[in-house]
């Protein structure tokens, strides 16, 4: 749970808030470290919670989820907003023991909530920062498949088809993906015992000849070719020709190109504010949290330019 106190003065403004001698108050807002999002044109990042019921929103005008999943060339969104009365930021308190799913971004509002407190603070700054991360989702961790040791990630490409071997789930460009050849066999993160099938100290999933038998594996198939040469089988007893280096497909066609790569999305949003007043409740900074929700994990697919 994230954890925000606030020590007030109280000048017997609101009743919410008096105490009879001006003692200080001391007000607990507990809420998860997660928030979420809603509007189609005009973007609402709230939290709610129960017990009692209250929420947080920032009001976003003509800002969509789309605009801050927007990244740059380095998978990085980053924008300041000034939080004013267009862009409003708000801890309201409500009368209702719980709150609905649909509190916010409803054309008609929910008659059933019931509000006993409004605070608006149309000063401040908010920080929004969006992360995208990607993945081959090969069975490899991708600080693993850092094949330069040098703590880049961007400059290792086994195959050279293109795609940095941490979103290629085709390292060595064979045909068969890299989570098929078993790179880690017990799943311990050491890679030291990966299937190297032709024992020539190259790991399969490196490796794109895997039995050794000098015709390169993404060319062992037969004449029917899907891209796929574990479905071409001379032997069942031994299994796919691309594992058995009795089996030399000279004469069928080579390949042409590689299979399509799906490389999996996330996009984790952070929101910062700062400097805001909610009348009776000002901070300095004010880590909102991370935002969940649907949307922000997805997919792309790509098929690389055949070398």
């Amino acid at each position: 749970m994230r954890k925000l106190f606030f020590i007030l003065i109280s000048l017997s403004l609101i009743s919410f808030y008096s105490c009879d001698d001006g003692d200080i108050i001391d007000i607990e807002l507990d809420f998860e470290e997660t928030f979420k999002a809603c509007g189609d044109t005009d973007l609402v990042l709230y939290k709610t919670k129960d017990d009692p019921s209250e929420s947080l929103s920032l009001a976003l005008k003509n800002v969509t989820l789309e605009d801050i999943l927007e990244v740059d060339e380095f998978g990085v969104y980053e924008k300041s907003f000034t939080i004013n009365a267009s862009n409003p930021f708000n801890y309201r308190t409500y009368s209702n023991t719980s709150l609905p799913s649909d509190l916010f971004c409803n054309a008609i509002p929910n008659s059933e909530v019931k509000i006993t407190q409004d605070f608006e603070s149309t000063d401040g700054k908010a920080d929004i920062k969006t992360v995208l991360t990607e993945d081959d989702n090969d069975g490899i961790p991708a600080e693993l498949e850092d094949r330069n040791n040098n703590g880049n990630l961007e400059d290792d490409d086994t195959d050279g088809d293109g795609l940095w071997d941490y979103i290629d789930a085709d390292d060595d460009g064979d045909n068969i993906l890299t989570k098929n050849e078993n790179p880690d066999p017990n799943n311990d993160g050491d890679l030291s015992d990966a299937l190297d099938t032709d024992g020539n100290g190259i790991p399969d999933y490196l490796d794109d000849d895997d039995d050794g038998d000098q015709i390169k594996t993404r060319d062992e198939e037969n004449d029917s070719q899907d891209q796929n040469p574990a479905n071409d089988i001379t032997n069942s007893e031994v299994g796919a020709d691309y594992l058995n280096k009795d089996v030399a497909n000279i004469d069928t066609p080579k390949a042409t190109a590689y299979r399509e790569h799906t490389i999996s999305q996330t996009y984790v949003v952070t929101l910062n504010i700062s400097n805001f007043d909610l009348t009776l409740i000002s901070i300095d900074e004010f880590d909102f949290g991370v935002l969940e929700g649907s949307g922000l994990t997805t997919t792309r697919k790509i098929t690389p330019d055949f070398n």
